[in-house]
């Protein structure tokens, strides 16, 4: 007799099991899963609903590239360098800081020494400047990504005072999250990543006037223009 129960007993929990087997995964499961696999399955109880899920595919860790400053938007935050002309002191400004209350006008360069911007973009400002802060402007400024040893050579090259404060932008910061990034790293002169030419005027940090060249052309980005814009 208690053979008889062990065998009743046996069914019973395997007519049971059955049937736990059938409620968490039905035979007619269009599942490409093995018998195996599905036996593993079953044996998991809850875990089958989250590991059964459908995977989800993740998204890349990439970010997208900043959105280029467009007027109307606060100019992004950065760490510039220079030379003091006084002390000849090795200084930082932020974005924030020389923007700050004020009406600036910054311009950039593709690089320093480089034919358009020594010839044409910079002397322009620099004879330009006292107009420029005649309609209202409080700081001149030129920014290009060099290091400040090599904004201070040229702006000694040239003769420059303190008409125009030239800056650093050494780690291409500001161009970066400007969204001005210019690649010129598969030029014949080695150039790498700079920054794109650009003219602005910007009232306590918001962009009022933006002349954005197309890559380092030299069309309307130039003091003249400025002075039209004001």
């Amino acid at each position: 007799m208690a053979t008889t129960a062990l065998a009743a007993l046996s069914a019973t929990t395997a007519a049971a099991a059955g049937k736990r087997i059938l409620l968490s995964h039905p035979a007619s499961s269009s599942s490409s899963l093995s018998f195996a696999s599905r036996r593993l399955a079953a044996a998991a109880g809850p875990l089958w609903g989250f590991l059964g899920a459908p995977i989800r595919a993740v998204a890349s860790s990439a970010s997208a590239p900043p959105k280029t400053t467009v007027v109307g938007d606060r100019l992004p935050d950065a760490t510039l360098s220079y030379f003091d002309t006084p002390d000849g002191e090795l200084k930082t400004v932020t974005v924030r800081d020389l923007t700050a209350g004020k009406k600036v006008v910054l311009f950039a360069v593709p690089g320093a020494f480089t034919p358009t911007c020594t010839q044409k973009h910079l002397p322009g400002f620099v004879a330009k400047a006292e107009e420029l802060r005649a309609k209202g402007v409080d700081t001149v400024a030129c920014v290009s990504v060099n290091d400040a040893f090599v904004m201070r050579a040229w702006k000694e090259s040239l003769g420059v005072g303190d008409e125009v404060l030239l800056l650093s932008d050494g780690n291409g910061e500001l161009a970066r999250a400007m969204g001005v990034e210019l690649d010129l790293s598969d030029k014949p002169v080695g150039l790498g990543v700079r920054s794109r030419r650009y003219a602005l005027l910007a009232e306590d940090g918001v962009v009022k006037v933006l002349n954005l060249e197309e890559g380092g052309a030299f069309t309307n980005s130039s003091a003249e223009d400025m002075l039209n814009a004001l």
